[in-house]
């Protein structure tokens, strides 16, 4: 599959939106206090889960994926420091635990979609 490069950048776009839109969220006081831990976590998960869905789009060709989760895992890393330093928010590695359990559900996912399409590809044919 050869993925247009008009598609590729509309990934990049919501990738880019989606980067920067976590960055403000974790940097920003919370409007409302988290009810939970786990909350928390879940919504660690499901970011990184939908950054991992994201990256994997935005670069279709890319030969070293390995690069591309590792970048991820270090902006989850680069926001926990960031938080480190602001009076409202709080270092944990359990966010960035909670930041790695998504990017590997995000890979998970994509290994299942990628299966999917090229059985359904291979049908058709």
């Amino acid at each position: 599959m050869n993925p247009s490069r008009a598609r590729i950048s509309v990934f990049r776009t919501f990738l880019t939106a989606a980067v920067l839109g976590i960055l403000f969220l974790a940097t920003t006081p919370l409007a409302c206090p988290i009810v939970s831990v786990i909350n928390d976590k879940l919504n660690h998960v499901a970011a990184f889960f939908m950054l991992a869905m994201l990256t994997d789009f935005s670069f279709p060709e890319t030969k070293n994926r390995l690069a591309l989760l590792l970048a991820l895992l270090s902006y989850g890393v680069a926001i926990e420091i960031i938080q480190h330093f602001l009076p409202w928010r709080t270092f944990s590695l359990l966010d960035v635990a909670a930041d790695a359990l998504g990017i590997a559900c995000g890979q998970m996912a994509l290994l299942f979609l990628k299966k999917e399409a090229d059985d359904v590809l291979t049908r058709k044919q």
